[in-house]
């Protein structure tokens, strides 16, 4: 049976080049694995894998980062979901490919892959904190491009949530039109724009609420909406009480 090329990173982390299975006995202690597939080919995603993975040989992951749980919360603060499968975005698929096939002296290859595996793992984390990973099973009608241009509207609304943002304004700066852009966010992230961008404004006016003696009728416009009465109603909507409640049991908490 082939078994894949190991390459030490650290003591906390190995990565696994080419087909065939992985050196189990290799692994570092509680080691979460993520596998890269379609490097070469169709559907390039990334996926948490188990350990019978490995040892049956994944032939379509021609990369396997193994790395501990505890760097990854000491280093990202999170760890991704048990059974997560992600489409894999073509820089760091790109990466990913340098890793596979390097390039360059043979006697300095494991000193690139070592490099670059690190900053792979940086990249994917940082895209999955940020939100730009997308769930394979949440755009499967969506091409690359399509797929690119609604990460791109999810990080407009994240970003810019304290402005006056329409569906249009949105849709032209991602380059979309308004029924693809309405049909990915609800393929993507199951929720509307107006909803995405509503729980973001909220969830930034629960936070001041908590961090600042600021008028409620001054967070609720800091917060794009345009007077107090609209802003209590959609607070108590979505939190179960007024503004004005929520900073009152906080403050005697």
């Amino acid at each position: 049976m082939a078994v894949k090329y190991p390459v030490l990173v650290s003591h906390e982390m190995m990565s696994f080049i080419g087909r065939g299975s992985c050196d189990l006995l290799q692994l570092p202690p509680d080691a979460l694995l993520l596998g890269f597939s379609g490097i070469d080919g169709a559907e390039p995603a990334i996926s948490m894998l188990a350990f019978r993975d490995l040892d049956g040989g994944v032939d379509d992951s021609l990369l396997v980062f193994a790395v501990t749980r505890g760097a990854c919360r000491r280093l990202f603060g999170t760890l991704p979901q048990d059974d997560g499968r992600w489409y894999l975005p073509s820089d760091l698929r790109v990466l990913a490919q340098s890793i596979v096939a390097p390039g360059g002296e043979e006697g300095a290859l494991d000193t690139l892959r070592l490099a670059r595996s690190i900053e792979l793992l940086c990249q994917l984390f940082a895209a999955l904190n940020d939100g730009r990973l997308v769930a394979i099973d949440g755009a499967v009608s969506l091409s690359e491009t399509d797929i690119a241009r609604i990460a791109a509207a999810r990080r407009m609304v994240d970003e810019r949530w304290h402005e006056k943002l329409t569906l249009d304004e949105i849709a032209r700066g991602c380059g979309v039109n308004r029924d693809k852009l309405t049909r990915g966010f609800r393929e993507i992230y199951h929720c509307t724009v107006a909803e995405a961008l509503s729980e973001r404004r909220l969830k930034q006016a629960q936070q001041m609420l908590a961090a600042s003696d600021l008028p409620v009728a001054s967070i609720g416009y800091r917060c794009g909406y345009l007077n107090n009465a609209s802003f209590t109603r959609a607070f108590s909507r979505r939190f179960g009480m007024a503004p004005t409640e929520m900073r009152r049991v906080g403050i005697a908490a």
